[in-house]
């Protein structure tokens, strides 16, 4: 099987919940005072998690939750609060209105042309509205090296050839640009957190929910390889992060902030 196209585990996602969500709080926190949007969209959803929290902050507005994955938008469909759940591409994504506030946590890393991309989405919004965005900074960080490192070597190679490599953030000054180029206000910010994980092969099991599920998908159909490739990124992982004595894992993961008011 060659197609990288990611299959999400929900449960294997949410493994992390707590850990993942810091960063959306920390974005959500920093949404304008006085913010009274009509229209909502949280591009790359997820579980809906998100999109849920945005319509009880805005109780008034419609809300809409875009996702590729019908298996992450079944499980965010069963949450009572009333939103709009798509399946969609963030890169086809075209709003039959001027939107008030578009939110995506964790998503818009994963498109190319970040410059093109960000002065759509700005374009998108209706005047006084909001873009907030969050990208992990993955590229660079020395457990996505590993992975890169791992699947380049091995009889796995030329199977995860094809498998599209998350591409570093643009510089922070160049999203500014791109902003104040379209946006009244940007906020740029950047965090280092420290996940404190625990339990076995902790940092593998954190990418088994997001960045390894493509380099599983090209690899679907071959199941001895899977496991032989999983093991040995595993093996890595654990020697570059060992547990500490308490049985925790530190992970370090940089992510990067943009909050910009049109």
């Amino acid at each position: 099987m060659t197609d990288a196209t990611p299959v999400w585990d929900p449960r294997q996602y949410r493994r992390f919940d707590d850990e993942r969500d810091r960063a959306a709080g920390d974005l959500l926190l920093r949404l304008p005072a006085g913010l009274d949007p009509e229209e909502v969209w949280d591009l790359g959803c997820g579980v809906g998690q998100h999109a849920a929290l945005l319509k009880r902050r805005y109780p008034a507005a419609v809300v809409h939750g875009l996702d590729t994955s019908a298996a992450m938008l079944a499980e965010a469909a069963q949450r009572k609060d009333i939103i709009d759940w798509v399946q969609g591409d963030i890169a086809g994504w075209c709003p039959a209105r001027p939107v008030d506030l578009i939110f995506s946590n964790a998503a818009l890393h994963w498109l190319p042309d970040h410059q093109g991309l960000l002065a759509r989405l700005v374009g998108s919004l209706a005047a006084g509205g909001v873009l907030a965005v969050q990208m992990p900074m993955a590229h660079e960080t020395r457990h996505h090296g590993l992975l890169r490192a791992v699947a380049s070597k091995g009889p796995w190679a030329e199977a995860l050839a094809a498998v599209p490599r998350m591409a570093a953030l643009l510089p922070t000054e160049t999203y500014y640009d791109v902003l104040a180029g379209e946006a009244e206000s940007v906020d740029i910010w950047a965090t280092t957190y420290l996940h404190a994980l625990t339990g076995p092969d902790a940092v593998l099991q954190w990418m088994k929910g997001t960045a390894l599920r493509p380099y599983l998908s090209a690899l679907d159909g071959n199941a001895p390889m899977q496991v032989a490739f999983v093991s040995a990124l595993g093996a890595a992982l654990c020697a570059a992060f060992p547990p500490r004595p308490d049985g925790v894992t530190l992970l370090p993961f940089p992510r990067l902030f943009l909050v910009a008011r049109r």
